[in-house]
Parts: structure tokens; sequence; C-alpha cells
């Protein structure tokens, strides 16, 4: 075996460890590919020569698809979309004896703030596709779906190339691995709906009507895609497949906690010096996640940090882990994984603005309190960001935050206000100066992009514009 395979069938945990400045570390396992081998780490070549579909031809050659299940329950693998639902556990819903089967795979990423599957995709497409051979040997699905969000242009063309490749192979296809197992995945780019990110929704915009979230029970695993028992899972979710596979349970607990075990990829953003996607093991402090990214901008401080996208409850301290559990009991989620540090010079009312217009554009509509509970928060923001809030304003906006919490069809609408109003209790005070003040105390001071890159990141994160390597553009692709 090449030596360069050491880390996909060998390694260690020192191995999968990595420095960047300052003490705290990164542990890589889905991107250590792409850490590796920049340059090329997309290619099968490159995939092969590094052992990509040897976790796929253990388990099809070696392991029955319930011990596929019962490894992956072992290993406390959880979803990594935001939800955190015990992988295997998701996987044993499905009924054996209903046929056919899909597997979904949630590459929509609409999260402000979150940018990892699309690293993942367009940097190592070939670990994602392993990871669904797997997932659907376990379940016995013959047919498998990538749902990408159709923003993804370079991740798309990747994945497309990906797949031939695979399927030239015979990685995909019919009699995989010389068993009587047949797969077929089909590349299916979506249109930038946020809510289709709901797994429901996706399946809705998968089957070409309009992305809103179906009513639950009866659940995806069950009855799914075309009524079909369908498993829905996250892009990063399923890169872990195939290490899990190879080097077991135990190998993928010896990071994390008891609870929430391995690695988590955290987009790391906002008034940072190096934004990046980090790596890193669960557990880890929101302390050490600032010192990877380079710490905040010089001469400014932390004001506030939003732990796991937009939807999630913003927090104050850096002195929590990021796991699920832990977050959790700090009030907040860990989610997607999109972590926003915000310095002094943010306002925090027009950071509630900004968030819930967003929250108000993506809502599909289906239901009252969502659609029209996001609506008027936005409006009286919109008022005291203005100049022409009230003193009962803030009230006013915990009283729509409850009203809409808890009340609506799916979490899209919750998700808006638990974010909204994390803003007005942890900030009340600046909420209050705008009313007295009749403006924005902020208007004078140095406005700046949470979220930019500011030229200090080390490109890493896949959020650069990157070369297409051999890669037909879109045109070259339609032609």
């Amino acid at each position: 075996m090449a030596e360069e395979t050491r880390g996909r069938l060998g390694g260690t945990a020192e191995e999968a460890r990595g420095r960047l400045g300052g003490t705290a570390e990164e542990t890589r396992i889905v991107k250590r590919r792409i850490h590796e081998y920049p340059d090329d780490s997309w290619t099968i070549e490159r995939a092969l020569d590094d052992g990509a579909y040897e976790g796929a031809r253990k388990a099809i050659t070696t392991m029955q698809p319930d011990g596929v299940i019962d490894l992956v329950k072992a290993s406390g693998l959880r979803g990594r979309g935001g939800a955190g639902f015990p992988t295997g556990v998701k996987w044993s819903f499905a009924p054996k004896d209903v046929f056919p089967k899909f597997i979904v795979v949630n590459h929509d990423e609409g999260e402000p703030g979150t940018f990892k599957d699309r690293e993942l995709g367009e940097n190592d497409p070939h670990q994602l596709i392993e990871g669904i051979i797997i997932s659907a040997w376990a379940v016995q699905a013959a047919r498998a779906f990538i749902y990408c969000r159709g923003e993804f242009a370079l991740g798309s063309r990747r994945l497309d190339k990906a797949i031939s490749d695979a399927y030239e192979r015979g990685f995909l296809g019919e009699g995989i691995y010389g068993s009587d197992f047949d797969l077929e995945i089909v590349l299916h780019r979506g249109a930038g709906a946020y809510i289709c990110g709901e797994e429901s929704a996706l399946l809705d915009s998968l089957e070409g009507f309009r992305g809103q979230p179906r009513l639950r029970p009866p659940f995806p695993a069950v009855k799914g895609l075309y009524g079909q028992p369908t498993i829905v899972n996250n892009t990063e979710t399923l890169g872990n497949l195939p290490d899990i596979v190879l080097k077991g349970a135990d190998w993928f607990r010896q990071w994390g906690t008891e609870k929430s075990p391995g690695t988590k990829v955290l987009s790391v953003s906002g008034h940072v010096n190096r934004p990046a996607n980090y790596e890193v093991s669960m557990g880890t402090s929101l302390a050490d996640v600032l010192e990877l990214a380079g710490g905040m901008r010089e001469g400014h401080t932390l004001k506030a940090i939003i732990p796991g996208g937009a939807s999630a409850p913003l927090l104050t301290s850096t002195d929590i882990a990021m796991d699920f559990e832990s977050l959790k009991d700090a009030g907040s989620m860990l989610g997607s994984g999109a972590v926003v540090f915000m310095d002094e010079t943010t306002c925090m009312v027009r950071n509630a603005l900004v968030t819930t217009a967003f929250f108000e554009h993506e809502s599909c509509g289906k239901c009252t309190p969502c659609r029209e509970g996001t609506w008027w928060g936005v409006k009286v923001l919109e008022r005291i960001e203005e100049g022409d809030g009230r003193r009962e304003d803030m009230d006013l906006l915990l009283d729509i935050c409850d009203g809409i919490d808890g009340r609506a069809f799916c979490p899209l609408g919750d998700a808006a206000a638990w974010a909204l109003r994390s803003n007005v209790k942890l900030f009340r005070e600046e909420f209050e100066e705008h009313v007295s003040l009749g403006r924005c105390p902020f208007e004078d001071e140095e406005r700046i992009l949470v979220g930019a890159n500011q030229g200090g990141g080390s490109g890493e994160a896949g959020v650069m514009p990157q070369p297409a390597a051999g890669v037909p553009s879109d045109a070259d692709t339609q032609s």
C-alpha cells in the first residue's frame, strides 16, 4: 500500500491532529485528504492512491447490512447537518421488507455562515460517494440522490465528474465489488431555497413540487421520497463513514465526548483574522476555536457569538465546549456548525434585523406563525433601527417570538424566534438605546461585514475562487 494511504487505512490520533498557530489543534478526519493534497484532492486518481473506496469494499464484501448499522450505532456518529440525530438509529428505522428504498444526501447547505459542505463537495467528492455506497448497502437502497445547492457551480461539476469516474471504475452501477448489489446515484441541483434544508421539504422539491415541509409522522425513513422508505443524511455525516468502517467504532470514539463522539467541521467567520473551515474534536472550547481562527481582529474585543448558524441563540462567552449537550445546556445549539464571532462594532439591532429578514424571506408561507410572525418582527426591527422605535417594542418582539416558537409547522419558524429572542434578551439595553437616542448609536462607527474575508485567511476554507483543474465549465457541459 502506498505511503500516502496511511491516513485512511492506518492512522493514529496523533497523525490526525494538526496545529495552526498557538496551542489549539485541528483533528482532521473528513478534511484530511483535502488538507494533505490540496492541489488534486477531488480527482479519482488521488482518491484511489489515498485509499478511497476501500471502506465501501470492506462493507459490501465482508459485512452484512445489519452489521454496518450496528457498527455506526456503536460509533455514536450523529447527524452533522443540524439536528444531531444518531445516524445508525435513523438507518434502523427503515423497514427491511419494503422496496425500493432511497438514500438522499442533503447537500443544500443554506444556513447563513455555513460553508463546510461546499468545501467537502468541491474538494473531496469521492469521500461523499463512498459514504453513500456504505449507507446504501446498510439499508439496501438501490438508488441515491445528491440534492446539491444550485449555487454550487464548481462543486456540482466536480461531483458530476466524480460520479462518472466512479461508474467507470465499477464503484457504482451493477454488481458492485462482484456482489449482487446495484447502486445508482443521481445528482440534482436545487434552486437556492433555505426551506429545502428541512428534509421533508427537500423531498417535495426533489419530487418536483414546491419545497414545503410535510406533516410528520410518517417520517421519511418510513415514507419519504415517492412514498418509499428514505434515509436523508448530511454531506459531512456521510464523510465519516469510510473511516468508521475501516478503523472501527473505538477509533472514532477516541475523539469527542461520550454522547458526542468524533469531530465536527466548524465554519468560522466574522471579525476574526483567519476565517475558514476548522475540523475539531467534539468538546473543543470556543476559546480554542477562536485561537485557531487567529483571534479577533487587532484592536477589537469580542461581543457576541453565533455558535451554530443564524438559527442558534447567541452566546457571549468562549468558555463553552462545542458539542451537542454543552451548547444545549448553555441555551444554544451546535446546529450546522457555523460559528460567527462579532466584535464591539456590531449593532445587535441590525444583527437581529438582518437575521429575521433572512428568515422572513425564506419562509415558505405554509403556516401563519412563521409567515406573519417573521414579517411582523422585521417591521418592528426596522422601526427601531431607523430611530422610530417605541419603549414597548422590546416586549412586543418577545411576544412575537412566543407566538412563533413551538407553533410553526417546521423548525424554520422556531429558529427565527430563537435567534431574535436571544438578541433582545442579551442586548436589551442596546435596543433601548436605539429608542432613547432616536437613531442607531453605531451609525458613526466603522461598519465591517460580518463574515467577510479580510485577507488574513489561509484560503484552506474552500471559499476562495479555485481552478477547475480540467473539470469542464457549465457552458462546456451544456454544449
